[in-house]
């Protein structure tokens, strides 16, 4: 019952967030496909059902790009926020492991894959079939009849118009009119002091009346007889009130879908596998053909039937010979001859170019729906591979709320998203095959989530800042404070005479050490020792024991004095000295032994300053003792 508690109070916690990020991601993708495609829509005049349509179609084509990421930024949040409120812990105190914690989710998010995969296999492809046609629809609407002032309106196919400005009540002053409907030779221009412009009841056609104004055309068209050097009539117009339609549908017209529904977004899974099949055996039969034609025209058909001939051929001797026929002709006959055999071979080239070409853009077809057959699998793997990379990422940060989640949540998706898409591209150009493209994303993913997850099940610190400070610190010898406190208890007291003598035995040591190492280590010399220096290791293991022996006194300012004893790192290089033989072998390769030994150098540097630090603080201490 315990369990089952525990299952509910995690199903209780992931669920809204995962509701809530999956609004919000597909709410930002949604945004990102309409500033995308905001110029087919805007100033078309749609109605709003249009629109709501089109973004109803576009939200559900869109929930393969934002549920992976709502399952990796819900994981993420919900074991970060876990981990920071100390609930993570107390789940792990009370000895259920990290496994048994994410067992719900886990069947969670396996029906969200099957729902994922069902939802990309039956409800997807109808919904990009009308989302794209509908989009075309919309990109085939004529915009919105809005004319400008003062500016030359070309909107309307085979018209433009300028106005110099528009009344309230919509009558348009000082009009100019260029009509080149009928070709820019037969333009007529009309002007006009006003005019008013409306829309015919059908929608088809524009009624534009002038007012006071005069048109101008040439009539090119009736003088097909007369001499290009004669003048080109023209009619010039006067007119009170007239009249001109202009055809220019305002309709919304939906084009036919079915050209969408043969196009691999329209087709499920069992379509697309039976069009794979169709194409495999079309493209086959295509290939065998442009062979079988190709072998037929070639010299290696002849030279094939020649060889399998029963009979037996001779060469004759008086026989023709070709070279000397060709030489015998006159310049102009070889020109001609060289001339016509070049035609011909050009002429097959280009029709075998031409049918490569149609072939090529088949072959490009059939691997789209290969990597559209594909693309409805790795959906569902991706949701389970988010959460195996973010629950355990949230586990270790152990930080909840929408900042540090979402930062590396975003970063994860843009990498993954990267991937995806070079992926895809090697497959759809055919420099991959579709599977290798499409579960690249996965195959790369996957590694890091079963990393991630080992690591946060032996409670690794792997994204903890202090931990690769303290370690860049102790690699290159950077010396950390020492801290000693009083101890309220002191359960062995300490005998200051024998302390004295301790302290100046560390200090002699560290006396002896400094007079013999004041020049620097030979190279050969540091390599044949494999990185040992047992002296310095003495003077550490002595000085620790000194400070641990020394925390048990009661005198405050014994005790800060003892922090002022240096800690030291590793020395002078490692902790786990090389033997003589492979220390030599790695010297010997000097990219690799030259830069080890300068940074040893370096290092010996803050070494030998510890130890001078250690006699000056074991004179001080010596004097308080005194």
């Amino acid at each position: 019952m315990r369990i089952k508690r525990l299952y509910i109070f995690l199903l209780k916690t992931f669920l809204p967030l995962f509701v809530m990020t999956f609004g919000i991601c597909l709410f930002i993708v949604l945004m990102q496909f309409l500033w995308k495609y905001i110029d087919e829509m805007v100033g078309k005049g749609l109605e709003l059902s249009v629109l709501v349509e089109m973004f109803s179609y576009a939200a559900l084509s869109l929930v393969p790009m934002a549920l992976p990421l709502s399952v990796l930024l819900a994981s993420l949040m919900t074991f970060g926020n876990l981990g920071e409120q100390f609930e993570l812990l107390a789940m792990k105190a009370a000895g259920i492991s990290l496994f048994r914690i994410m067992k719900p989710l886990i069947i969670v998010l396996c029906f969200v894959a099957v729902g994922a995969f069902y939802f990309q296999n039956n409800v997807i492809p109808p919904s990009q079939v009308k989302m794209w046609t509908l989009l075309y629809s919309m990109r085939q609407k004529s915009p919105e009849l809005d004319i400008p002032e003062s500016t030359f309106y070309s909107e309307i196919a085979g018209y433009n118009i300028y106005v110099k400005k528009k009344e309230r009540d919509g009558l348009l002053r000082n009009l100019m009119i260029y009509d080149h409907s009928e070709g820019f030779n037969n333009a007529q221009v009309i002007v006009a002091d006003s005019g008013r412009l409306k829309m015919a009841t059908n929608k088809l056609y524009l009624i534009l009346s002038m007012y006071n104004g005069e048109a101008f055309e040439n009539l090119k068209t009736q003088k097909r007889n007369a001499k290009s050097n004669e003048a080109t009539p023209y009619r010039r117009e006067t007119f009170g009130t007239k009249e001109i339609l202009i055809k220019f549908d305002a309709n919304f017209n939906r084009a036919d879908e079915s050209l969408m529904q043969n196009r691999y977004v329209g087709k499920n899974l069992a379509d697309l596998r039976k069009s794979i099949d169709s194409m495999t055996l079309s493209i086959d039969s295509v290939k065998e053909s442009n062979a079988t034609l190709m072998y037929n025209q070639s010299y290696k058909k002849s030279l094939n039937e020649y060889r399998q001939s029963p009979v037996t051929h001779e060469p004759a001797a008086d026989g023709p010979d070709f070279d000397s026929i060709y030489r015998s002709k006159t310049a102009g006959a070889r020109l001609s001859l060289l001339t016509q055999a070049k035609s011909v071979f050009e002429g097959m080239k280009n029709e075998y170019v031409f049918k490569s070409t149609i072939l090529a853009g088949e072959e490009k077809e059939m691997r789209r729906h290969h990597t559209e057959m594909h693309k409805k699998f790795t959906l569902s793997f991706a949701c389970l591979i988010f959460f195996f990379i973010g629950a355990p990422l949230g586990a270790i940060i152990r930080k909840g709320g929408l900042g540090m989640p979402v930062v590396i949540s975003v970063l994860l998706f843009i990498f993954y998203y990267i991937i995806d898409n070079i992926g895809f591209k090697m497959a759809s150009n055919g420099m991959w095959t579709p599977w290798e493209g499409m579960w690249l994303s996965s195959a790369v993913l996957l590694p890091l989530g079963i990393f991630l997850t080992y690591k946060a099940v032996n409670d690794s610190v792997i994204l903890n800042a202090d931990t690769y400070i303290d370690g860049f610190k102790k690699w290159m010898g950077i010396r950390i404070s020492r801290k000693i406190e009083r101890k309220e208890v002191i359960m062995f007291q300490l005998d200051y005479a024998s302390f004295r003598l301790r302290i100046a035995e560390l200090k002699q040591q560290c006396e002896t050490y400094l007079s013999a190492n004041r020049r620097r280590i030979p190279y050969l010399a540091f390599w044949k020792s494999g990185g040992k220096d047992d002296e310095a290791a003495q003077i550490v293991a002595s000085l620790e024991q000194l400070v641990e022996e020394g925390s048990n006194s009661d005198r405050n300012l014994m005790l800060n004095k003892l922090m002022d004893y240096p800690v030291i790192n590793a020395f002078p290089w490692t902790n786990t000295p090389l033997s003589g033989r492979t220390g030599i072998l790695i010297g010997c390769f000097l990219p690799v032994g030259l830069p080890v030994y300068l940074i040893v150098l370096y290092r010996r540097r803050f070494l030998l300053s510890d130890i001078r630090s250690i006699c000056r603080v074991s004179d001080e201490l010596l004097d308080i003792l005194a």
